[in-house]
C-alpha cells in the first residue's frame, strides 16, 4: 500500500493547457468525460494497493527472493516517475486524448502480461511497463479536466472528484486486493485492469475532446535516459549489496555509475534549451525543501508498507483480506486529516503543520520498531498506524503548495509533477534501501545466533529482527524530513491560491 496523497502529477503548466479555450462554450459531453477520466484513475490507484497486497503470494508462486522482491514496486515506481515529466510533456504536443488512449491501452496489455508472468523477470517487465504507460496515462488525464473543465467552478468539483476518488480507490483496492488473492489469484490482481482499461476507451474515443499544446515541441530525450538509468542503476545497486555485500566491487561500481549518469542528467538540464526539468524549479528553498521532503518520506513510508504487509501475512498469519483490512484504519485517518487540514493551512502555515506531522510520523515510526512475533493489532499497531496517517495527512497538505512556492505559469506544471515524481522515485530508493538493510539483517541475525537458538525459532526470530532494523532506518527517514522541513520551509503562512484548484492525488 503505497498510497499518499500528492499534487497534481500534470507536466503541463496552467497557462498551456488553457491556451485556446478561452473564450469556447462548455464541452457538453464534460461530465461524461470526467466519468471517463476517473475509471481511469480508478484502475491506477488500485493497482497499487492491490498489488501491494498480494506481493507476498506472489514472491512465492514464482519463487522470488527477499533480496529481489522489492523489483514488485520498485520496477514500476521507478519507471512511471522517471519518465512522468516525459510523459506529460508527449501528452501536450502529441495529443492527450491520444496519450491517454494510449496509456489505457499498455497499461491493459502490461497487466495481462504481469498476470500471465511464468517468472521473476516477466512479473518484473510487466511492472516496469505498468509505469511507463501509468506516466503517459496520469499527466494526460489531469491534463484533459484542465482542457475539458475550462469554468473554474466546473473545474474545482472535477478536482474535487477526482481527488476524492483516489482516496476511496485506495480502500476499495485494499479489499479487492485481499478478496482476489484469497479467493481467486494473485494473478488477477493484475488481471483486473484489463476490464476497466478497455471499457474506459471504448468510452473515450467518442466522448473525449483531443486538445495540444502549441508553440515548442522539442523532448529532452537525453535527460530522461539519464535520470532514468542513474536512478535504475542505484537501485541495482542496493540489489546487489544486499547479495554481494555493502563493500563488494560489483556493489560499488553501479553506485559509481549511477552517480556518474545523475551527474550527467544535472550537466544536460543546465545546457538544455528544453531542460525537461529546469533547474530554477529545484534550486529554490521552499520548493527545494519540499522535493527534499517528498523524497525521504515517500522512501520511509514506502518501506514500512512492504514490510508491514510481510509482517501481517508472515508473522501473524493474516490472510490477504485481513491485511487489507488492517490498513483501512490508516486510509481513513489520512483521509479525514487532509479534510481537517486543508481549513488549519490558511491559520497555521506549511511549516507548523507540516514539522508537527513530521514529529508525528516518526513517533509512529520509532513505535513500530518495538513490533514482536506476538504484537496486538489493537494496542500495538493499530494506534501507530492512525498517528503516522495523521502525520503524513498534516504533511502532505502543505505540501502541494510549498512545491509551487513562487514558481512562474510556465513551470507551474513541471513544478506540480515534481512532487509525484519525487515521492514515487523516493519510494523507489527507499523500498530498494530498505529490503537490503532487512535482507542483510536477516542473515548476520541468523549468522550470530544459529548457535544459541532453536532452529524451529531461528527464522522468526531473524525476520522479527529484520522488520525492527528496517522500521529504525525508516524512523530515521521521517526525523530527517522532518529536520529539512524545519530549515527549510518558510514561516510564511499565506497560501499560494492557485495551488488550490490543483487535485490531491494518491499514488499506487
Amino acid at each position: 500500500m503505497s498510497e499518499t496523497t500528492t499534487r497534481s502529477t500534470s507536466s503541463t503548466s496552467p497557462a498551456s493547457i488553457v491556451s485556446g479555450t478561452a473564450g469556447h462554450p462548455p464541452d457538453p459531453k464534460r461530465w461524461l468525460a470526467l466519468l471517463v477520466i476517473l475509471i481511469a484513475q480508478l484502475m491506477v490507484v488500485l493497482d497499487g494497493t492491490i498489488v501491494n497486497i498480494a506481493m507476498p503470494s506472489a514472491q512465492v508462486a514464482l519463487g522470488i527472493d527477499d533480496a529481489n522482491r522489492q523489483w514488485i514496486v520498485t520496477a514500476y515506481t521507478l519507471t512511471f516517475g522517471g519518465l512522468l515529466l516525459l510523459g506529460g510533456r508527449i501528452a501536450d504536443y502529441a495529443g492527450r486524448k491520444r496519450m491517454f488512449i494510449i496509456g489505457l491501452a499498455g497499461f491493459a496489455l502490461a497487466s495481462a502480461l504481469g498476470g500471465a508472468a511464468q517468472n521473476s523477470a516477466m512479473l518484473f517487465a510487466a511492472r516496469g511497463l505498468q509505469g511507463a504507460f501509468g506516466a503517459l496515462l496520469a499527466p494526460a488525464a489531469l491534463s484533459l479536466i484542465t482542457v475539458t473543465f475550462t469554468d473554474v467552478k466546473d473545474r474545482a468539483k472535477a478536482f474535487g472528484a477526482f481527488g476524492a476518488i483516489s482516496g476511496v480507490g485506495a480502500a476499495i483496492g485494499l479489499i479487492t486486493g485481499g478478496l482476489l488473492t484469497e479467493y481467486a489469484n494473485w494473478r488477477w490482481c493484475l488481471l483486473v485492469n484489463i476490464p476497466i482499461a478497455f471499457a474506459a476507451i471504448l468510452a473515450a474515443i467518442p466522448i473525449v475532446r483531443e486538445s495540444k499544446a502549441q508553440g515548442n515541441t522539442r523532448y529532452d530525450i537525453p535527460g530522461a535516459l539519464l535520470a532514468t538509468g542513474g536512478l535504475a542503476t542505484l537501485v541495482y545497486g542496493f540489489t546487489k549489496a544486499a547479495s554481494d555485500g555493502w563493500g563488494s566491487a560489483v556493489t560499488l561500481s553501479f553506485f559509481a555509475i549511477a552517480v556518474v549518469l545523475l551527474v550527467g542528467f544535472v550537466v544536460v538540464e543546465l545546457r538544455s534549451k528544453n531542460p525537461l526539468l529546469p533547474m530554477r524549479v529545484v534550486l529554490h528553498r521552499n520548493r527545494g525543501g519540499s522535493y527534499l521532503t517528498s523524497v525521504t518520506l515517500g522512501a520511509g513510508m514506502m518501506g514500512m508498507f512492504l514490510f508491514m504487509t510481510y509482517y501481517f501475512q508472515l508473522t501473524l498469519h493474516y490472510s490477504p483480506l485481513k491485511t487489507g483490512i488492517a490498513y483501512l484504519p490508516f486510509s481513513a485517518a489520512l483521509i479525514i486529516t487532509a479534510i481537517i487540514g486543508s481549513s488549519l493551512l490558511p491559520r497555521l502555515g506549511p511549516r507548523v503543520m507540516m514539522t508537527v506531522g513530521g514529529l508525528f510520523a516518526t513517533a509512529a515510526m520509532v513505535w513500530l520498531t518495538q513490533l514482536s512475533a506476538d504484537s496486538s493489532y489493537p494496542a500495538m499497531i493499530l494506534p501507530a498506524l492512525c498517528i503516522m496517517a495523521i502525520g503524513m495527512g498534516l504533511v502532505f497538505v502543505p505540501l502541494g503548495n510549498t512545491a509551487l512556492t513562487g514558481v512562474a505559469n510556465h513551470d507551474a506544471g513541471v513544478a506540480s509533477a515534481m512532487v509525484n515524481t519525487s515521492q514515487q522515485i523516493g519510494g523507489s530508493l527507499g523500498v530498494a534501501l530498505l529490503n537490503t538493510v532487512f535482507t542483510t539483517a536477516v542473515a548476520n541475525y541468523v549468522t550470530s545466533h544459529a548457535r544459541t537458538t532453536p532452529p524451529q525459532e531461528l527464522g522468526g526470530l531473524a525476520a522479527i529482527h529484520g522488520y525492527n532494523v528496517a522500521f529504525t532506518i525508516s524512523a530515521i527517514l521521517f526525523a530527517v524530513s522532518t529536520l529539512i522541513i524545519f530549515t527549510m520551509i518558510r514561516k510564511d503562512p499565506r497560501i499560494d491560491i492557485e495551488s488550490e484548484a490543483r487535485p490531491a492525488v494518491h499514488i499506487g
